[in-house]
């Protein structure tokens, strides 16, 4: 057993490993100080602050967290935690969580019982009803619910009051994900596993920084490349995270520009002959209207959109085109950027025109940003329907009313769901009048925040917010109804790759506060949800009977859980969907024999146009596509609409650090994650720095065509002619102000625009400028020295957590 600093050091110690090895196991492990853990009770979990789905134990004791420690057996981490695993479950306890519903009276929210919370509420939702129908009623949910609450969110809207308006804050982070895969497959449903870290000799990150998004999966990977045999490494990031720092090659490429550089990937490998054709004529469509696009991007012209060296192009595709198994992740470089569905979709085409799908080490990820993003997508809660079932096959509708029990015409599928961007623009119109906002901060995470606070302030909306905490968001409410969170109440969450954990109630929520079950359920009981036979739409009571409930759902679908139980998902790892009973050890890799969720009758999606974003009708789709095979998309390069100018002539992208989650409203209340990031910073290059006169903790304003923000600067490595600000602080804080109490949101920064296919917003292409405050000198920026946001040099002091942050590491010997 050793003791490590795990803000300082934060992957922890290596156990290295070899291609086609067993990965080592390494207990990780936090305690209260003089905690025994012989006299704790452990209560399985897994994370609720990234999506990787590490698996945990709770400690309690007296009826409180006192700690957490990774779980040995588990598939996924194999007893490694990361930062945010091990620190943050503190938050829980935070004397600041909302403990009494509140409700806004003469301008002023206050106390109130539950009693007339929920009768405001569902007398708004009554009158809107005889008013104007369900069109007026719009739910905006998260990616930190369990997969029971959101199908049960789901029931009730779709089933229920007939609103096609639900989404989740997934369309944020990773819908273009569920997008690019329904793009190229027909269906959402990630292909690989991430035991193909164990096996493969190229690993390839498209825009994704694992070493701060997925800390236990970049474990895995230094691991291997500690080992022998290590992979080689692909980068694709403006910045020098640390995975670039590792990669073989790093392409830096100019915002907006993703799909230039995959259609030169594409045209090397096309032009070399790396392509399985056995594979692509017996399993695609469309390769040689891809083969014709690529053609006009060869690595010269690539370098010169994208502004990256020729011969880096060539080598990256040199590497991709003769690797025996590539592994690729895709994050939000990719699907919060400029043509983000195809941009990863030529991901996907990679994948496809080599034949690198469904073995070990063959992997597709197309990666999550929540720890229950996957479950949003599955149960009907961010815009899709339940069970991966298309909205546009009227024989689906009619499946989906026989589980519900209701009549096809009562479930609205006259057009897609609606996106939040949508619905934002419904609200600001005025013909959305009540929002009801669960587990999400929009006015800090959405775009151009300014008309956000705006339309969330306007009187005519209803606004009920359903949190833990008080956010800048729930500020603005109606209503705000105190939540129980992870680790207060039992449900399942699927990770990205398919891994479904079981969580389980640890401690009492504090004071008045429930589960969202509860308050879905207490919802659905007052409005008096009817099927069509007269009995109870939603007929669920706990968190088990509703799992059961969605296991009939899912029957026969992509993402069957019939095979799972609660009982199942006890035995101490979590289990990979499609799990039924021909496969109740689940599913490790999908399409593992060429076969597709692709055909015609059976497929969740006919496509989309990914310049218009127009859906194919389904004639279309089953003459391009009758056998059911997966579909290579081609794509041409558009640059973005806002370019650099001479008023406005750098690039703002925003992003994450490995302390933080989102909006900071648990990892803010978390002493140590708080002092390792407890401000804004601005990244920028050391050329521009030089150009613009700037030093490492000189203040700065950060200008874009919308708004303004301050933040203390940092030199770095990030490529000339981008800037970088993380997206986790409000315009109000939870421990110290902003620099002069000025601005800091980064989204008071960023474009109201979304790719077209996904509706996915990009908040990686705006066009802005930088400038130093006269006189506002002051020590170095308070960014992270750790990870992507280390200073190029200077003189910022390493970030340690000290003896507040040492984490107990037990390494067993190499075997699992």
């Amino acid at each position: 057993m050793t003791q490590t600093d795990r803000i300082a050091d934060v992957w922890g110690t290596r156990t290295p490993y070899p291609r086609d090895g067993v990965w080592p196991v390494r207990v990780d492990s936090f305690l209260e100080h003089d905690v025994d853990p012989e006299t704790v009770d452990w209560v399985q979990t897994a994370s609720i602050l990234h999506s990787n789905g590490d698996a945990l134990d709770i400690a309690v004791k007296d009826g409180r967290m006192v700690g957490v420690r990774g779980r040995a057996q588990d598939r996924v981490n194999h007893g490694r935690l990361g930062p945010k695993d091990l620190f943050g479950w503190q938050a829980n306890g935070s004397r600041e969580r909302l403990t009494r519903p509140l409700v806004r009276r003469d301008g002023e929210l206050v106390e109130a019982g539950w009693g007339e919370a929920m009768d405001r509420i569902v007398t708004r939702t009554r009158e809107l009803l005889d008013e104007q129908g369900p069109s007026a009623l719009g739910f905006y949910t998260t990616g930190q619910l369990f997969l029971e609450e959101y199908y049960t969110l789901g029931v009730l809207a779709h089933g229920g009051l007939g609103t096609n308006h639900v989404d989740g804050n997934t369309r944020l982070c990773t819908a273009t994900a569920a997008a690019a895969l329904k793009e190229s497959f027909g269906c959402d449903g990630q292909p690989g596993s991430y035991t193909d870290i164990d096996h493969a000799d190229v690993i390839a990150l498209w825009g994704h920084n694992m070493a701060e998004t997925q800390t236990v999966l970049w474990m895995r990977v230094l691991d291997r490349l500690a080992g022998p045999n290590p992979p080689e490494v692909v980068c694709v990031d403006p910045r020098p995270t640390p995975v670039a720092r590792a990669a073989t090659v790093h392409l830096a490429p100019r915002p907006g520009t993703n799909v230039a550089l995959m259609n030169g990937l594409l045209h090397e490998i096309i032009r070399n002959d790396w392509v399985d054709h056995t594979y692509v004529d017996s399993h695609a469509v469309g390769f040689d209207e891809l083969a014709e696009r690529v053609r006009g991007y060869p690595p010269e012209k690539v370098a010169r959109i994208c502004d990256v060296p020729e011969d880096d192009v060539r080598e990256a595709a040199r590497i991709l085109g003769t690797t025996d198994r590539l592994l690729s992740t895709v994050l939000q470089g990719f699907y919060q950027s400029h043509q983000a569905t195809a941009a990863a979709v030529q991901v996907n085409n990679i994948h496809l025109v080599r034949g690198m799908l469904g073995r070990p080490g063959c992997g597709l990820l197309q990666m999550n940003g929540q720890p229950t993003a996957q479950n949003t997508r599955e149960a009907g809660a961010d815009g899709d329907l339940p069970g991966f079932r298309n909205w546009s096959n009227d024989a689906h509708i009619a499946d989906l009313a026989k589980v519900w029990n209701v009549d096809p015409i009562e479930i609205p599928h006259y057009s897609p769901p609606t996106h939040v961007m949508k619905m934002v623009r419904y609200a600001e119109e005025g013909s959305i009048r009540m929002l009801w906002v669960q587990a999400t901060n929009p006015a800090v995470s959405l775009p151009e925040l300014a008309r956000i606070r705006s339309l969330l302030s306007q009187e005519r909306l209803f606004l009920v917010v359903q949190d833990i905490f008080l956010t800048e968001t729930a500020e603005l409410a109606d209503v705000v109804l105190p939540a129980a969170t992870w680790g207060e109440k039992t449900g399942t969450f699927t990770n990205a790759d398919r891994t479904v954990h079981l969580s389980e109630k640890a401690v009492d929520p504090p004071g008045e506060a429930r589960p969202d079950l509860e308050i879905f359920l207490d919802y659905a009981r007052r409005l008096d949800l009817r099927d069509k036979d007269g009995g109870p739409l939603v007929h669920w009571h706990d968190p088990e009977s509703a799992f059961e409930a969605w296991k009939e759902c899912s029957r026969g679908r992509p993402c069957d859980y019939s095979g799972l139980s609660y009982d199942a998902l006890r035995q101490g790892s979590g289990i990979q969907w499609p799990c039924t009973e021909d496969s109740p050890e689940g599913t490790e890799r999908l399409y593992a024999d060429g076969q597709f969720f692709a055909a015609p009758d059976y497929c969740e999606s006919y496509g989309r146009d990914m310049v218009t974003g127009a859906p194919l009708e389904p004639t279309e789709y089953r003459a391009m596509n009758p056998e059911g095979r997966a579909i290579i998309k081609a794509a041409e390069y558009l640059p973005p609409h806002e370019l650099p100018s001479e008023d406005f002539p750098l690039q703002l992208i925003t992003g994450r650090t490995v302390y933080h989650f989102h909006t900071r409203t648990k990892t803010g209340r978390v002493p140590q994650l708080q002092a390792a990031a407890p401000d804004v910073w601005v990244e920028i290059s050391t050329a521009d720095a030089d150009l613009l006169a700037l030093t490492e903790g000189d203040l700065a304003e950060i200008t874009t065509p919308r708004g303004s923000v301050r933040a203390r600067v940092r030199v770095t490595g990030i490529r000339e002619g981008v800037v970088f600000l993380p997206f986790h602080y409000g315009y109000w804080d939870v421990g110290a102000p902003g620099p002069d109490g000025a601005g800091r949101a980064a989204n008071e920064l960023t474009i109201t625009e979304w790719d077209p296919a996904s509706k996915q917003p990009i908040f990686k292409t705006a066009a802005a400028r930088v400038r130093k405050i006269d006189g506002a000198a002051g020590p170095p920026a308070s960014a992270p020295t750790t990870t992507a946001s280390a200073p190029a040099s200077g003189p910022a002091a390493p970030t340690r957590g000290g003896d507040a942050a040492l984490a107990d590491e037990r390494i067993d010997g190499g075997t699992r």
